[in-house]
């Protein structure tokens, strides 16, 4: 294989470099959910995704096609070592080559997935998914370990994750955020969740906190 440099002189394979993926969007911004609520990190969004949840924030049909090259060099202008893959659903795409480039240069890399495609051992360093079976019930959870379960809180039995949770450390309930709805509208839905995690141990409370503060 052929090798060659880029920017920061490391060695790169050239077959990694014109890797192509979909890409939304690439944004350095603060984590506003989760475990990691409130860390900066590289957000690289892919376009597609398997499934079409309706309160789902991002038109992934619409995005463009970047070599592994280019979106090196973008994600390098921010001085932040931590990525996070979201979507869409990430794991459609072969993130090998991401994982060659950026772990060479020392990047902790991240996943938000819907569970949906089983992810390779050893690709990322925290893997979290949100599962969408509340809506798709016949969509299968085939990624069942990992360090994170973020469950969109949309009414439905907790019962429903009694086998799935025993494979995350951590396990959080988040309130679905509707962009339309009103402050009121999602406030009522805020409260229900507050009250489902007070009553199911285990859970904890997520929310999404750049929505509220209304930033990326």
């Amino acid at each position: 294989m052929q090798s060659l440099h880029i920017i920061d002189g490391v060695v790169d394979e050239q077959v990694d470099l014109n890797a192509e993926y979909p890409i939304v969007e690439i944004f350095h911004s603060v984590q506003g959910e989760g475990f990691h609520s409130g860390i900066p990190h590289v957000f690289i969004r892919f376009g597609g995704c398997n499934l079409r949840c309706t309160w789902c924030d991002t038109d992934f049909d619409q995005y463009e096609k970047m070599k592994a090259s280019e979106i090196v060099t973008e994600v390098l202008q921010y001085d932040c070592k931590r990525i996070i893959f979201t979507g869409g659903e990430p794991m459609l795409q072969d993130l090998w080559p991401l994982h060659r480039l950026f772990k060479q240069r020392g990047f902790n890399l991240s996943v938000e997935s819907n569970g949906t495609i089983e992810i390779p051992e050893g690709l990322l360093d925290w893997i979290c998914i949100s599962p969408k079976d509340q809506v798709y019930p016949n969509s299968k959870v085939r990624q069942r370990t990992g360090n994170e379960l973020k469950v969109v809180y949309v009414g439905q039995d907790l019962s429903l994750y009694d086998e799935l949770k025993i494979g995350f450390d951590h396990r959080f309930l988040q309130p679905c955020y509707v962009d339309t709805a009103s402050i009121q509208e999602n406030g009522v839905m805020f409260q229900e969740t507050e009250q489902v995690v007070k009553e199911n141990s285990g859970w904890r409370l997520s929310l999404q906190t750049h929505k509220w503060m209304g930033i990326l």
